[in-house]
């Protein structure tokens, strides 16, 4: 659940920053997808939900 919200709140701070910046390009897209998944919690948001986690617990072994 803390990934969730800590994943929601920085894909929220930077669509707002690329937003305010005017740079909407295949970027924004993305994140605003992530932010959408992530904040809504659909469906889709499950497998979004692993990647992330999966990703979070593998940056340590690099």
């Amino acid at each position: 659940m803390a990934v969730t919200v800590s994943l929601v709140v920085l894909f929220g701070l930077v669509l707002f920053f690329l937003l305010r910046a005017g740079n909407l390009g295949y970027g924004s897209a993305f994140t605003a997808a992530g932010f959408g998944f992530f904040l809504a919690s659909t469906g889709a948001a499950a497998p979004i939900n692993q990647l992330a986690n999966a990703v979070l617990d593998a940056i340590p072994n690099l």
